[in-house]
């Protein structure tokens, strides 16, 4: 008991949907997973300042969909899409498929947890004060219309000589409802005395918040009628 449950896993399937859409025979299926991890690491590896929390794949018989959520899509686009054609031509000869590219900007990335997290990474690398990192960016994504924040990070943390755990927390996490919209994050921060674990929960709100039927089922709700008393 008490053990923590990753929040993508578990809306998946029920409020969120997959990020690898495609059916495989049992033979073909570990071949293709494999080929989903490569598409995405080479990606992430290629654009590390592009920010892109998330790659889905859509798979048909002649192509593979590579669809990529960016902060910045300009660097990936590049000078009249010359660099697109690059990235196409380059994922083509890594899993020998033809590969279709698109790309969609992300609105508010200020409030997407695995950005937050590659954020914070990237400045314990260049040395800065771990509480400090927390504090602001905790104080940028409620900003941003965040609903809460949690933000936790293990390790050597300032250069300590045991590991340890610290703990941020702003607004409402609730990481049991399966109606809220909690986004998780991920990364690993490369310190000279070395790795510290950065792990963000953004909540977003509530999905289909706008879309209430609370008056709709009352208008399709059936009139109430007195029972017919049957004389006999």
């Amino acid at each position: 008991m008490g053990q923590k449950v990753n929040p993508t896993g578990f809306r998946t399937g029920i409020m969120i949907g997959w990020k690898s859409r495609w059916y495989a025979s049992k033979q073909e299926f570990a071949n293709l997973l494999i080929e989903d991890h490569k598409i995405r690491k080479f990606v992430k590896d290629k654009y590390k300042f592009a920010g892109i929390p998330k790659i889905e794949i859509e798979r048909t018989r002649d192509e593979v969909k590579v669809i990529m959520h960016t902060a910045r899509p300009g660097i990936i686009i590049g000078r009249k899409g010359q660099e697109v054609e690059r990235l196409q031509g380059e994922l083509q000869d890594l899993v020998g498929r033809r590969i279709n590219i698109k790309i969609e900007e992300i609105a508010r990335p200020e409030i997407m947890a695995q950005l937050v997290a590659e954020d914070i990474a990237e400045q314990l690398a260049k040395r800065a004060s771990f509480r400090r990192c927390m504090k602001r960016a905790m104080e940028t994504t409620m900003e941003a219309g965040a609903k809460g924040i949690k933000i936790q990070l293990a390790g050597r943390l300032g250069g300590s000589e045991m590991a340890r755990r610290e703990k941020a927390i702003a607004g409402s996490i609730p990481l049991s409802t399966l109606r809220a919209k909690i986004d998780y994050g991920f990364t690993e921060a490369m310190t000279a005395q070395g790795h510290i674990g950065v792990q963000v929960w953004v909540n977003q709100g509530m999905y289909h918040e706008d879309q209430t039927d609370g008056v709709d089922a009352q208008a399709g709700e059936a009139p109430k009628k007195p029972k017919r008393t049957y004389k006999r």
